[in-house]
């Protein structure tokens, strides 16, 4: 299966689980008049949304290079992250401030609705399959290399999290009484930290993509590794590395005998291209650029 493939698979899962349970978390906090579970049922519908994000960005970035787009279309993927991104920050503040405002309201003597069981078995349902779809989800977005993937399976963990809450304050309020019904709003607020840190790391490594941020030392360091195993190239100097989606681009200059022939430099050149390829996938950009050696500042014939 492509990759391409296995990302609209993995999120058209993901699509129906969340279809079902916007539908289940509805019905069940209209029927148990549960304001928790609407604002949980709201929060499934955003993941309906970022699926869509994800399949409609997922498939443009997958398009190959053309006239107008020379390095390809995988920044499209890392937009998508960030629209994801975004998206979880906004749910974060949206179940903040609903938090706090209950919390308020508590402390002020205000009464808050006794939830009913259906909107508690509703919630313990959203935990048990979003929990499952998230690991099914962060699975396949580390074996393709997908950030937009990866931000919509926490996505589904938040969902996972914000069904938690709901569960622990509608279970202590069933089984203490009302009066803790505000360990509802107080849960939403903690978990609405916990989904704001997620989105902004999230946030941060997509605009540090965009941005045209250099690949992890580590990745620097095998580059240098492979160009080391041709001794005929030597002085590599001038690296430059981004990220284009889920490709590396990878631009050098390496320095070579000033008497080889254009035949033998580019046929060292070519070789050393097929073994970044190797290494890194078929589709990254390697572009190399050959200097003849230099003594005291001055390029050498020989």
């Amino acid at each position: 299966m492509s990759r391409e493939k296995e990302i609209v698979y993995i999120t058209l899962w993901g699509s129906v689980v969340n279809v079902a349970l916007t539908a289940l978390k509805f019905v069940a906090g209209i029927m148990g008049c549960s304001a928790a579970m609407i604002a949980d049922a709201v929060h499934s519908l955003s993941d309906l949304l970022t699926d869509f994000v994800v399949l409609l960005f997922v498939r443009i970035s997958s398009r190959p290079a053309d006239q107008k787009h020379p390095y390809g279309h995988g920044k499209y993927e890392t937009l998508a992250t960030t629209i994801v991104a975004m998206t979880l920050l906004i749910a974060g503040g949206v179940l903040m401030l609903e938090g706090v405002e209950k919390i308020i309201a508590a402390l002020r003597g205000e009464e808050l609705t006794m939830p009913g069981r259906i909107a508690l078995w509703a919630a313990l349902i959203s935990i048990a399959s979003k929990e499952l779809i998230y690991q099914l989800t962060t699975r396949v977005a580390r074996r393709v290399d997908s950030s937009a993937l990866e931000a919509n399976a926490w996505h589904h963990r938040t969902d996972a999290l914000s069904s938690v809450a709901t569960a622990i304050g509608i279970g202590g309020a069933l089984l203490f009484g009302g009066r803790w019904a505000i360990l509802d709003p107080i849960a939403a607020v903690l978990v609405s930290l916990f989904i704001f840190i997620a989105a902004a790391k999230l946030l941060y490594e997509a605009v540090e993509d965009l941005m045209e941020k250099r690949l992890p030392e580590e990745v620097e360091q095998q580059i240098r590794d492979i160009v080391a195993q041709d001794t005929e190239m030597s002085e590599l100097h001038k690296l430059r590395t981004r990220r284009v989606g889920s490709v590396y681009s990878i631009d050098m200059h390496l320095r070579m005998s000033g008497d080889t022939s254009l035949y033998e430099a580019h046929r060292h050149s070519m070789l050393l291209e097929q073994r970044l390829r190797e290494h890194f996938g078929q589709e990254t950009l390697v572009t190399i650029h050959l200097e003849p050696y230099k003594v005291n500042g001055e390029y050498q014939p020989k």
